[in-house]
């Protein structure tokens, strides 16, 4: 069959679609499974730290740029958690309003699931807290024993924006829940809570 100009005009075309739809969804794959950095925290609860923590149980703290959209996925998966924990967790949102924000600039839709949560108590973070935990991207969670000691560190999604079974939270369900899960890390996916290089940086206005 001879190939007319027109015909082979249509499949160098749809070649270069197959290949573009290839590489964006290869892009893709990659930003959902790239992990951010991950904190480094005390092993020891910050005596500084204005976070009261709980004596007779554990004590979770979660920090959340409250315009990233990938957080979305870690605070359903909060709230899963907190399920699954009943009364044996004590839990803060630790919402970071950077410097020079309006008025309210951080009480987001995420804000308001985080309230909704039963057991959470969402505060409003100027950075402070979250340099004590050293934490520098969103969705990162440290837990705390009752004597102040370094249960976990990391993040409770298995990838960027998407919600399930993953290794963070059932870590976190069996350490509290008195299990044998020695896991006391995993990777943490998020945007950057501090920096120009931040995804979920908005303008001062939105």
């Amino acid at each position: 069959m001879r190939l007319t100009g027109r015909r082979i005009t249509l499949i160098g075309a749809f070649a270069i679609w197959v290949v573009a739809v290839a590489v964006g969804l290869a892009l893709l794959w990659r930003y959902e499974n790239t992990s951010g950095a991950n904190a480094s925290p005390p092993p020891q609860w910050p005596v500084a730290s204005t976070v009261k923590a709980a004596t007779d149980r554990a004590t979770l703290v979660m920090l959340v740029h409250p315009r990233c959209p990938c957080s979305r996925a870690t605070i359903g998966e909060l709230a899963r958690l907190m399920a699954q924990t009943q009364d044996r967790l004590k839990a803060y949102a630790l919402f970071v309003k950077p410097e020079g924000t309006s008025e309210d600039w951080e009480k987001t839709d995420l804000w308001r699931s985080a309230i909704d949560i039963p057991g959470v108590e969402v505060v409003m973070d100027d950075g402070e807290e979250a340099r004590r935990f050293n934490a520098v991207t969103s969705g990162q969670t440290v837990v705390y024993d009752a004597e102040g000691h370094l249960l976990f560190s990391g993040g409770i999604t298995g990838s960027r924006g998407h919600s399930g079974d993953n290794p963070g939270r059932s870590a976190i369900v069996s350490l509290v829940n008195g299990g044998d899960e020695k896991k006391s890390e995993s990777a943490v996916f998020g945007c950057p809570l501090f920096g120009p290089h931040s995804a979920c940086k908005e303008s001062e206005d939105d």
